[in-house]
């Protein structure tokens, strides 16, 4: 496999186990603790999803061809909360997610050098892809993070559970080595 359709689908898989991570902390909440806010500065999960899909949907759409804050974004709204019920905030999770996988999954490897933009600003398909690879995370971080505060001792990790690191690691080395990356046996265990 060449290092770009290598690059290719590496971030795939980083995506995809960040997507999950969201995901998992989320099933893990009642519907009334996806809009829990711990004062005015704080921002609810549901309010983060928003904020999230909001950034993948005018990133990614027309990735190749249009600057990445589109027109039509309004990112002080992603930051006011009108949805409702958990099914919506779902709902746009998915509709982000959707657009960011249907973007990758079109791009060629030796699209990768092609400049496109991001507020007037030239980046790499590379370096667009990395922004947005440290950004997601970042808040899917933050949702884990809250949902962990809001579920208290009924979580269930999502990682290596505390006090488990020993077993994981004697697991893992346990056996051959072996090149693959490092979301393969997590998006397994996290399915």
């Amino acid at each position: 496999m060449k290092i770009d359709e290598s690059y290719l689908e590496s971030v795939k898989k980083q995506f995809l186990y960040y997507k999950m991570l969201g995901e998992k902390a989320i099933e893990q909440l009642e519907p009334e603790q996806l809009f829990v806010s711990v004062n005015e500065d704080t921002n609810s999960i549901a309010t983060i999803i928003k904020h999230i899909s909001g950034n993948m949907l005018s990133r990614w759409t027309d990735f190749l061809t249009s600057d990445g804050e589109k027109e039509w974004r309004n990112r002080d709204a992603e930051f006011e909360n009108y949805l409702k019920s958990k099914e919506e905030v779902v709902e746009i999770w998915n509709k982000g997610w959707d657009c960011l996988e249907n973007a990758l999954n079109s791009l060629k490897p030796e699209q990768l050098s092609d400049i496109i933009y991001i507020r007037n600003e030239g980046h790499t398909v590379i370096e667009a892809i990395n922004r947005q690879l440290a950004h997601y995370p970042y808040h899917v971080g933050q949702i884990v993070f809250y949902a962990k505060q809001l579920k208290k001792s009924s979580w269930e990790s999502l990682s290596i559970p505390k006090n488990k690191s020993g077993n994981y690691n004697a697991e893992k080395f346990a056996k051959e080595k072996e090149i693959k990356n490092f979301t393969d046996d997590e998006l397994k265990r996290l399915k």
